[in-house]
């Protein structure tokens, strides 16, 4: 770190902003704390996130809000088994001119955009969600045997509905190791549920401003790199993501019995991004060992796999994850 006292100076200018821009979609996402916080998180590591949830959520209320403060320019697509990729990334059309010369002109689709909402992602074909792949790793797309680059920060939240599963298409491993999180929205507590409806049946509705700008936005992602990490983060995040390994020498037992597939060398660096952005998003200047064991869960879930007899039995990721950092945990004390 060559110059300490700058970086610390950034983090606490950050910091405030940060909190606004929080409590900005707070205002409009209410009894969704963690979720917000995860997709924060995600994007201010520079990555994706895909959102889990049932209908009626606020899934797509909170990345028009997110688009809002972060001052991105937002995109939505209602994924059908019938959409081709042409209507995500645009396509050419031949032109005629006022002189009768003809061009090919390429007209852009809804992906060339800062941040996208690909709302029930796995209703497309195969064939659709694979046009995204090239998009969400490399930033750019390829039409017509030409390489368009999309704008910066490019971002893509997508949803899932977890119950319907009829006429979809399960995202293939390898789209889902691109997402940073999965974030996981789960039904309001009483208290929560009263203030949603009585925020949403009357007639103000919340508004949220901008809080951040494109250029401000990249300035924070560097930053989140930037930020110092303990030995004993590091070793935290390498022992959790290699027990979660079948058929290697650190997997957990249960992993070795119970999973088919899991985390590559992707999960540990999305782990590491994710703790140091909510470091900074917490207003910390350094990750500690609890982020590790609070972004275990959304790094990991989408990256493992259970086997059969484990399906059978009625064992499930999230009982897993959380024996997985216990036993780490546990492990590390003892050593």
């Amino acid at each position: 770190m060559s110059d300490p006292d700058g970086l610390v100076a950034e983090i606490e200018a950050v910091g405030p902003r940060l909190a606004r821009a929080r409590e900005m979609v707070g205002r409009r996402i209410i009894g969704q704390d963690a979720a917000v916080e995860q997709v924060l998180i995600a994007i201010l590591c520079g990555g994706h996130a895909l959102l889990v949830g049932v209908p009626g959520l606020a899934k797509t209320r909170l990345v028009e809000t997110l688009g809002i403060v972060l001052g991105l320019d937002a995109h939505r697509i209602q994924f059908t088994p019938d959409l081709m990729p042409a209507d995500i990334l645009g396509a050419e059309v031949l032109e005629t001119g006022a002189d009768g010369t003809r061009a090919f002109r390429f007209i852009d689709g809804p992906i060339f955009c800062q941040l996208l909402m690909g709302d029930e992602i796995n209703r497309a074909s195969p064939r659709t969600q694979s046009a995204l792949l090239q998009a969400m790793q490399e930033k750019e797309v390829s039409v017509a045997g030409q390489r368009r680059g999309l704008p910066a920060p490019f971002h893509v939240l997508a949803t899932q509905n977890p119950i319907e599963q009829e006429g979809t298409y399960p995202l293939p491993e390898a789209q889902l190791d691109r997402f940073l999180l999965q974030v996981d929205l789960d039904y309001p507590d009483r208290e929560a549920e009263r203030r949603v409806i009585l925020a949403t049946t009357g007639i103000d509705d919340a508004t949220a401003e901008p809080v951040f700008d494109a250029p401000s936005l990249i300035a924070a992602q560097r930053l989140v790199r930037r930020l110092p990490v303990g030995d004993a983060v590091v070793d935290r995040v390498l022992d959790l993501v290699r027990a979660a390994r079948p058929g290697t020498a650190d997997a957990h037992p249960l992993v070795t019995s119970q999973v088919s597939w899991g985390p590559g060398p992707r999960a540990a660096q999305a782990l590491m991004l994710a703790v140091r952005a909510r470091a900074l998003l917490q207003g910390r200047l350094v990750p500690d060992l609890a982020d590790v064991a609070a972004l275990a869960r959304p790094v990991l879930i989408h990256r493992m796999a259970l086997g059969f007899a484990a399906r059978a039995e009625g064992r499930t990721l999230d009982e897993l994850i959380a024996r997985l950092v216990a036993d780490v945990t546990r492990m590390e004390a003892a050593a």
